[in-house]
């Protein structure tokens, strides 16, 4: 039985797909996993579209959604451990970590503030529960911002000259509390 619509599946194995009539239908879960050479069109898209949307200050971009593609696919898929978020067949964001450095960390600009974020995160740190670091430019106040709120602290400031974009950055770095040990044996 399912009990989500109190219908029996076992009649119907379409039935836990399908709203029971007058329900709406609910949109499929959030998940994450590891990206595939596949995903690389729709990582680029979604790369392209958060910079533009949530980066306003960075001059304009100057690579094609194919050059950016390619870029995915060559060099940021075969270099860093990267997770998707996706809904169904839609990818909404990645994250993409490189050692113990998280050097992306995109989302569709229609997603955030939705917790997508904060699921990318959460991977990447199951990846590198040691720690990570990151740069974030000055500028990016809503960025710096999540991540202060995750835990991440500034270590160093930049004036830009390590950056292609030539604007000042920071390195923020998160490292895990230590959980406390208890004795073993009786109290």
């Amino acid at each position: 039985m399912n009990t989500d619509t109190g219908r029996d599946t076992a009649d119907d194995p379409g039935a836990w797909a399908r709203p029971a009539p007058g329900e709406t239908p609910a949109a499929p879960p959030v998940t994450v996993r590891l990206a595939l050479p596949t995903d690389a069109p729709a990582i680029a898209a979604v790369h392209q579209t958060s910079r533009q949307a949530t980066m306003p200050y960075l001059p304009p971009q100057r690579r094609t959604h194919d050059e950016v593609t390619r870029w995915i696919r060559e060099i940021v898929l075969p270099q860093c451990h990267t997770f998707v978020a996706t809904r169904g067949p839609e990818l909404l964001g990645y994250a993409a970590v490189q050692g113990d450095l998280l050097d992306q960390l995109y989302l569709r600009p229609d997603v955030r503030r939705r917790g997508i974020g904060t699921l990318l995160l959460d991977a990447a740190r199951r990846h590198r529960p040691g720690g990570l670091y990151l740069h974030v430019f000055q500028l990016n106040t809503d960025a710096r911002a999540f991540y202060a709120h995750h835990g991440f602290r500034v270590v160093s400031a930049d004036d830009g000259s390590a950056n292609m974009e030539n604007l000042p950055d920071l390195t923020l770095r998160w490292t895990p509390v230590p959980r406390p040990r208890f004795p073993r044996g009786n109290p």
